[in-house]
């Protein structure tokens, strides 16, 4: 497929018109494969020297250079897999524009972001280029980060690196991370007549639930982040009991504590088994195994830090309204900087719109992206700042 070259408007469309959902939450669904070829297909006709890295069959990481392979680099990326498309309201893979706008399943999240990061770095990028604009199109972002792991793994680095995740345009240097837990409650089956020796599972999740949320009402007057606000923690699934008449034997809950940067997964674990360590205090029948399932962490890089200012000042020159805000979702912005690389997220769409029933990016703001970080690129390339 011919892509006119910097065409992010182009790019995009083409991008969301391919079916890459995420094969591990979509089963049977056909992954990023054919969306990561064509791209390399259309950033090796615009002149890029690139890599198609598949660790993962059919799940490959895109990675795309310009300028001295040996020079410094900054890092533009984004994910190219989608969630599923159940419930949408619109068709999913069109990618029809209507007043303005591109509808379908990655639109938002974040076809569009990598559509806008390619196109800029083709632009801002010169023959003369004294830096290198490393572009990385990865997997699996929307489940275990599989891509991105993979891609340290292979030991891919840069100076500092901008996620063009959907940020409606602002410059978000934070995001949360996220730590999920299992509690099995165990009780003792009885008729339900048998108060005398029936356990209630249930209740005794339902005890523990109402220990933690006196808690998350403490958080309201606790620490909170200059971006980010407070942490919280939240009741996900609850699950339990057999029938009417009989004494719940078990009972599985799964908790989700959102962490800011500075929590480690070991605080929102222990203020679960201290949540049980309280009940037990005063139900002794009380038995509650915490087990923890998976963490991602926190994202913090500093507002005054050099991408920060690097990204504002290019804002400023193009005449965009300066926004820096805290981002609501997980991206992987934390596992680069948790290796040393400055991360932050800037990207056209609307986070809000990500995995919902009605997805689309604003073509206006795919264009302004393009134009900001194009500065942000040659600035880089020039050796300035």
């Amino acid at each position: 497929m011919a892509i006119p070259r910097g065409d992010a408007v182009a790019l995009a469309r083409a991008l969301i018109k391919i079916d890459s959902r995420n094969p591990t939450l979509v089963p049977e669904s056909p992954g990023e494969g054919d969306c990561a070829r064509l791209l390399a297909s259309v950033l090796d006709d615009w002149g890029f020297s690139v890599d198609v890295l598949e660790a993962i069959p059919n799940r490959p990481n895109v990675v795309a250079r310009l300028g001295p392979a040996d020079a410094p680099a900054l890092m533009l990326n984004g994910h190219l897999d989608v969630v599923g498309v159940e419930g949408m309201v619109h068709e999913p893979f069109a990618a029809e524009i209507r007043d303005n706008r591109i509808y379908g399943r990655g639109s938002a999240d974040m076809k569009s972001g990598v559509a806008a990061m390619c196109a800029a770095a083709i632009a801002g990028a010169s023959s003369e280029c004294e830096r290198q604009i490393l572009i990385t199109a990865v997997a699996d972002e929307e489940y275990e980060s599989l891509g991105m792991r993979e891609l340290l793994s292979a030991g891919i680095r840069s100076e500092a690196a901008i996620i063009t995740e959907p940020t409606r345009l602002a410059i978000c240097p934070a995001h949360r991370g996220f730590v999920w837990m299992d509690v099995v409650f165990r009780g003792r089956a009885a008729h339900g007549s048998r108060y005398d020796i029936g356990v209630d599972a249930i209740t005794h999740a339902g005890l523990v639930l109402a220990e933690l949320e006196k808690l998350e009402r403490t958080r309201e007057s606790g620490s909170r982040h200059p971006l980010l606000g407070r942490a919280s923690l939240h009741a996900s699934t609850i699950s339990g009991g057999v029938g009417m008449s009989t004494y719940p034997e078990e009972c599985k809950l799964a908790i989700e504590r959102r962490t800011l940067p500075g929590e480690s997964t070991e605080k929102a674990v222990n203020e679960v088994t201290s949540a049980c360590a309280a009940v037990r205090a005063t139900h002794p029948q009380l038995d509650a195994r915490v087990t923890l399932t998976t963490a991602q962490r926190p994202s913090d890089v500093a507002v005054d830090s050099s991408i920060v200012k690097r990204l504002r000042s290019a804002l400023e020159r193009e005449k965009v309204p300066v926004r820096i805000e805290g981002l609501s979702a997980w991206t992987d912005a934390a596992l680069l900087n948790a290796v040393g690389v400055p991360t932050i997220c800037f990207g056209p769409g609307d986070i809000a719109l990500a995995h919902a029933a009605e997805e689309f990016v604003q073509v206006q703001e795919i264009e302004t992206a393009t134009r900001v970080l194009t500065r942000v690129v040659r600035e880089w390339c020039r050796g300035e700042g």
